[in-house]
């Protein structure tokens, strides 16, 4: 149990710090150990306090604009997800996935380098817009929503806010789809009351960390996070 207690703090200090990646980090700590159909349900609880926590704080930078239509794909997402999981390698899926997300990561910490600001095209935001909203629905991963908010919004406060809210819609959805799978069970909601303190402590200690740093390194933070989660989406289905 001290081992998912630090996963929890860990975990939900990069929730607080960047506003996402809690799922990767938690994962990652409890792999070796715990199969993922237990760690996902747990972990999928400890987030949801913090997603409407992270709204809260910053719901002066919520725009409408932003989370609505990621929310709308986000939902859309569990329809061709549906058709994927029943007809095609979920493996193959991910890797291609994967790819994009280390791509884009990449792309996104050189242009935090670059001295000139080039201006993201329509098309390439529309088409990560719909493949963020596959890729959170089907798997519940948000790297490519990551991706897609960092690229709309100027602010941290404005990508914590827009992307939590959109990961309040997908948290929602999946808890009445786990439900209904039997993948919530009492045991499942007893461990998450023993960590919830330690994921908001985290948490807590992140958002303190975020106030006082410059909103430039923690989109740096955040692009390399999204490379990390696109390298490990990659050999985790290789």
């Amino acid at each position: 149990m001290y081992l998912w207690m630090l996963a929890a703090v860990v975990a939900y200090f990069i929730k607080g710090l960047c506003g996402f990646a809690n799922t990767l980090v938690f994962t990652a700590i409890l792999s070796f150990g715990s199969v993922n159909a237990n760690i996902s349900p747990i972990d999928l609880l400890l987030g949801y306090p913090a997603n409407v926590i992270l709204t809260w704080e910053n719901r002066k930078n919520l725009d409408p604009k932003v989370y609505i239509p990621l929310a709308v794909l986000v939902l859309a997402g569990s329809i061709p997800g549906a058709f994927l999981l029943k007809n095609v390698d979920a493996r193959a899926i991910k890797l291609v996935f994967g790819v994009a997300v280390v791509a884009l990561g990449a792309e996104m910490l050189s242009r935090e380098y670059s001295k000139k600001r080039v201006p993201s095209s329509r098309l390439v935001l529309a088409i990560i817009g719909v493949a963020a909203g596959v890729l959170c629905g089907l798997f519940g991963v948000g790297a490519l929503l990551a991706a897609y908010v960092n690229r709309v919004t100027d602010e941290d406060s404005s990508f914590k806010a827009n992307i939590s809210a959109v990961f309040i819609v997908d948290n929602t959805f999946r808890i009445i789809l786990y439900s209904a799978l039997g993948l919530l069970t009492f045991d499942t909601v007893l461990s998450v009351l023993k960590l919830i303190p330690f994921a908001l402590l985290g948490l807590f200690l992140g958002i303190k960390c975020s106030n006082h740093m410059d909103g430039k390194n923690v989109k740096k933070i955040t692009s390399v996070l999204l490379v990390l989660s696109g390298i490990s989406l990659i050999l985790k289905n290789l």
